[in-house]
């Protein structure tokens, strides 16, 4: 009989959410003490605040001095929807989606901007072949699939003499995978991921093509202020020195910028990387050697380093759904594993966030758990059949 003894080790911290994600490490809130809070984001203080976000995603991720970056409200999905309404239409669409976030971004292509778009699809756990897609149209897809735990491998399929614009969605790759910037014309995150940082803004980057894009083209549908990139028929320079479109809030910026120091003294991308790398490193190891788990994604190469989804493949369970449920309850009554449910539209099974405030030491602590936990649940289940 399996030994199912609880084990003795609890992670220091069992916050494994996917978004938003674990604080960085020695978090508290003292560290936001000198957040300009009552100021206005338009006076000097807010102004500098704003700048120095700006310029630590420029220096932190090696963003090209040419590129333009912006903070801009609705998070990651505000950034994206802003650069679909904004800039496509000016010809065809390759609409790419490996999980439910691409899937939102094809309903908005062809349902809301009725475009002539081609669509794109793999089932979780899969990526599209991105080889196959025609670069003299605009392409839009996700860097990561932080739903289905797959991600792209590196940019290679993208071609340097595209006549398109690239539409990337990577909030769950940005700071922890290496982003090829000469390949992605328009990238959106938003820093509560891998950054740990506080929710409600997304960030956006723009290539000088995709500036071109802006300034010489006009959508033919109605555009809300919170999308106006431009002024005058010119890029709005002002969004991207810190002037935002609405108001920021000044203590989530504060919080960015502890995150954005917290990268620089362990090292800048390069750690951040690694620190990912090695967490969802712990998670293989431990799939590996059992048979009643595996990782979603179906090829090595392709699979997450930060939202790393896992399924239970043993036979014998009558009700994957039910089983999986039970099992994240049970981790998360013993206080060691917060929010590690698969997403609700994605494949039953577990979702741990890996990204690079969490510490390996903790991820290494809740594996066992999760073997306690399923032997513990794989038992009630036989003994209730």
């Amino acid at each position: 009989m399996t030994d199912v003894t609880k084990p003795a080790t609890r992670p220091a911290n069992p916050r494994f959410s996917s978004g938003p994600c674990a604080k960085i490490p020695g978090f508290s809130l003292d560290k936001l003490a000198d957040a300009p809070l009552g100021r206005s984001h338009r006076a000097a203080a807010g102004k500098a605040k704003l700048k120095a976000a700006i310029e630590g995603t420029r220096e932190i991720l090696g963003i090209p001095a040419d590129y333009r970056i912006g903070i801009v409200p609705a998070s990651d999905t505000g950034a994206f929807e802003m650069a679909m309404w904004s800039m496509l239409g000016e010809r065809p669409v390759e609409m790419v989606a490996w999980e439910s976030f691409g899937a939102g971004w094809v309903t908005d292509a062809v349902k809301q901007l009725k475009l002539d778009a081609r669509v794109h699809e793999a089932d979780y756990g899969r990526i599209v072949d991105m080889s196959a897609l025609d670069y003299d149209r605009d392409v839009c897809f996700t860097w990561n699939g932080t739903t289905s735990g797959v991600r792209m491998p590196d940019g290679a399929a993208i071609p340097s003499g595209r006549k398109g614009l690239t539409l990337c969605d990577a909030t769950s790759a940005a700071f922890a995978m290496d982003l090829p910037w000469e390949k992605l014309d328009v990238t959106t995150f938003s820093w509560q991921k891998v950054m740990g940082g506080e929710a409600a803004h997304g960030v956006i980057i723009l290539s000088p093509r995709a500036v071109e894009r802006l300034e010489s083209y006009t959508p033919p549908w109605p555009l809300p202020k919170i999308f106006r990139l431009t002024k005058g028929g010119k890029l709005n320079e002002g969004i991207f020195e810190g002037a935002t479109i609405n108001t920021p809030s000044m203590l989530a910026v504060e919080d960015y910028l502890v995150a954005l120091d917290w990268a620089r003294d362990i090292g800048g991308l390069p750690a951040l990387i690694a620190r990912a790398d090695a967490n969802a490193r712990a998670v293989a190891d431990f799939v590996e050697a059992r048979d009643w788990i595996a990782n979603l994604a179906e090829d090595p190469a392709t699979a997450s380093t930060t939202s790393v989804c896992l399924k239970f493949t043993d036979p014998g369970i009558p009700d994957a759904g039910a089983f999986a449920k039970a099992i994240v309850k049970r981790l998360e009554s013993e206080g060691v594993a917060h929010d590690i449910g698969a997403y609700r539209d994605a494949p039953a099974g577990l979702r741990i966030w890996c990204g690079s405030t969490v510490e390996t030491s903790d991820i290494e602590a809740l594996l066992p758990w999760i073997e306690w936990a399923y032997h513990t649940e794989r038992a009630a289940f036989s003994d209730a059949a």
